[in-house]
């Protein structure tokens, strides 16, 4: 199936001929589905609720913290699938618009926090205001400074890079606003600390709009930011076979080779040396005056992280150090089915030494706890329990296209989802000795997607690698937390930043 140059190819992007063939073996099986048995509901325990003092509590035990902490912001590739609508009209004979949202773009266009820069590069390219050309109906005028490389190039440019929202003295983009997140609760002895995960063409745009707001805001916060970019890794892009599974070649007989998706990025997760992770999409983020919520929120679920992670140390030094009696095991498996979630049939028909066994091996892994809000018919993943492999059960967050649908049982199961996943994710990535885990340790290989997609008038097939919060992370101790609507605010199209929490 390979020729040399085929290996040479994937020596040169540093994968593995046995990942290709695996990858190969992927197309041809299919993935499973996932094995959810309920969803995750506050009211059968799969999601917490927190009270006001609880909050309280948790702030005050993540606020006495004082280990190393991370903020890590996905944040490459370009946001071309938020202008779909205007590039659509723009490449268009059509000169009157029909869809109400470009006609709402249009209408809006001077609340954007991008208009100024808008309108004073229309005016140097045509020697006439925006609103002129609105007047006039000359929209695609309009839309060839914003959408292009002579104008603001904004179709080009990852969101990011995206002027989000107004203020008085300044209109901020999207990673700027991420850096006043992380000055309010990703701050240790004075030293913000922010990660992002970029595209290679765009490092030095991120750099530059960072040292440009940099020095104003260790001024206005009275700290240093410590920043630095990964980009998604070669080795870690998937190969496009054929419909019939054969690998898909290009014009110069190169095989297609795609990227891997978010899930890539827990390699990117696992180079990081910090004890608490941050975890936070570049686009779901809000105006200072509605952050608020957001940093409360933020800082009780690390607290709450802190607390479990502690009782868990405790229990796995014990257990190493052979401190366990009968009872104590006892104590610990209770904690691993009430509190963590893990549930197995048997267990007490297992040795004590199986059980201890049981218990070091569910305990001993990283933990991460999740925000959930509540559904708002919002595409995308949510909080189930799903069987694992050794048929025990535990929480996990699932794609709705991981889910049997055509499975009655099933589908009532999705269809009584409460929450959806925002990706509100913070990570405890160390062990109780300090070290380190492998996080690549802990993937589900079997929760890939395959999709179809075409390249220069082909059909193909495409696989995605085990989603980040997905599969990547299923073998990770989870808790689930509600946490309030404002908390997630996504922006997917341009006129999201329409929306009053924009504004």
């Amino acid at each position: 199936m390979f020729t040399q140059e085929d290996k040479k190819q994937f020596a040169n992007k540093g994968i593995d001929i046995k990942v290709v063939k695996q990858q190969i073996e992927n197309f041809e099986k299919g993935f499973p589905f996932a094995k959810i048995s309920d969803a995750a509901t506050i009211e059968n325990g799969g999601i917490l609720k927190l009270s006001e003092n609880e909050i309280s509590k948790n702030i005050k035990i993540y606020d006495s913290y004082s280990k190393n902490i991370i903020k890590f912001v996905p944040a490459s590739g370009a946001a071309t699938r938020m202008f779909k609508n205007l590039l659509s009209f723009f490449n268009s004979s059509e000169s009157e618009i029909k869809d109400k949202d470009i006609l709402e773009f249009f209408e809006r266009i001077e609340e954007f926090a991008f208009y100024n820069e808008l309108n004073n590069k229309v005016k140097t390219k045509f020697d006439v205001d925006t609103k002129t050309l609105i007047s006039k109906k000359d929209y695609k005028k309009i839309l060839e400074v914003f959408l292009f490389e002579e104008g603001l190039n904004y179709s080009k440019l990852p969101k990011g890079l995206l002027k989000f929202h107004k203020y008085e003295n300044e209109n901020r983009t999207s990673v700027v606003e991420h850096l006043v997140e992380a000055a309010n609760y990703a701050n240790t002895e004075g030293v913000a600390k922010v990660h992002f995960t970029v595209s290679q063409e765009h490092i030095s745009l991120f750099k530059n709009v960072i040292e440009n707001k940099k020095a104003s805001y260790e001024k206005e916060f009275n700290l240093k930011f410590d920043y630095n970019f990964s980009i998604q890794k070669p080795a870690t892009d998937t190969i496009a076979v054929g419909m019939d599974n054969q690998p898909f070649r290009n014009d110069d007989g190169s095989i297609l080779f795609r990227p891997g998706g978010h899930g890539a990025l827990i390699e990117n997760l696992n180079d990081i040396d910090s004890d608490i992770i941050f975890v936070k999409n570049i686009d779901n983020i809000v105006p200072d005056r509605l952050k608020s919520t957001t940093y409360d929120y933020k800082k009780a679920l690390a607290g709450l992280l802190i607390e479990y992670q502690t009782k868990i140390f405790d229990y796995l030094q014990k257990l190493d150090n052979e401190e366990i009696s009968e009872n104590n095991i006892s104590e610990i498996l209770e904690f691993i089915e009430k509190e963590l979630n893990v549930k197995t049939n048997n267990l007490d028909k297992l040795s004590f030494e199986q059980q201890k066994k049981f218990a070091y091996t569910k305990l001993n892994r990283p933990i991460r706890a999740c925000g959930m809000v509540e559904n708002q018919a919002e595409p995308g993943g949510g909080p189930f329990f799903v069987e694992n492999d050794d048929k025990s059960i535990s929480l996990q967050i699932v794609e709705k296209s991981q889910i049997d649908l055509s499975d009655k049982k099933t589908n009532q199961i999705f269809e009584a989802a409460t929450h959806f996943n925002p990706v509100d994710l913070i990570c405890g990535v160390k062990n109780y000795k300090g070290e380190k885990f492998n996080l690549l340790n802990f993937i589900d290989h079997n929760a890939g997607f395959i999709s179809e997609k075409s390249k220069d008038g082909k059909d193909l097939k495409a696989q995605e690698l085990p989603g980040l919060w997905n599969g990547a992370m299923a073998d990770w101790n989870t808790i689930f937390v509600e946490t309030p609507l404002i908390t997630f605010n996504p922006v997917k199209t341009i006129n999201d930043l329409l929306r009053p929490e924009h504004l």
